[in-house]
């Protein structure tokens, strides 16, 4: 079983910039694959951001150039540094783990295994 958890969300001014942090438990962390997923009030879940095990990155086109995934394998930890926020990037963000291989994007929700409980980020204009 892999725990995860979300910090650092909160309020913030458009324009300004947040990170997120994400731990996950496990002797294996460096395996797994970690994802973003954002979903807004009466929208589906929608994906931000993946890092491979490898470092390997990909982004959604809403965030290509604002937001950057990261990772600590020494920290057990994932990070998306979020700048230049918008009034649309307003939605609860959650970071999930997956445990399994594909060869896809990891941009679906069902390529995750184990999901945190989100954190609220909200941008006012």
């Amino acid at each position: 079983q892999v725990q995860v958890v979300e910090s650092g969300g909160g309020l913030v001014q458009a324009g300004g910039s947040l990170r997120l942090s994400c731990a996950a438990s496990g002797r294996t962390f460096s395996t797994y694959a970690m994802g973003w997923f954002r979903q807004a009030p009466g929208k589906e879940r929608d994906f931000v951001a993946r890092i491979r095990r490898s470092g390997g990155t990909y982004y959604a086109d809403s965030v290509k150039g604002r937001f950057t995934i990261s990772r600590d394998n020494a920290k057990n930890t994932v990070y998306l540094q979020m700048n230049s926020l918008k009034p649309e990037d307003t939605a609860v963000y959650y970071c999930a783990a997956s445990t399994k291989y594909y060869s896809s994007n990891y941009a679906r929700p069902t390529e995750y295994d184990y999901w945190g409980q989100g954190t609220q980020v909200t941008v006012s204009s």
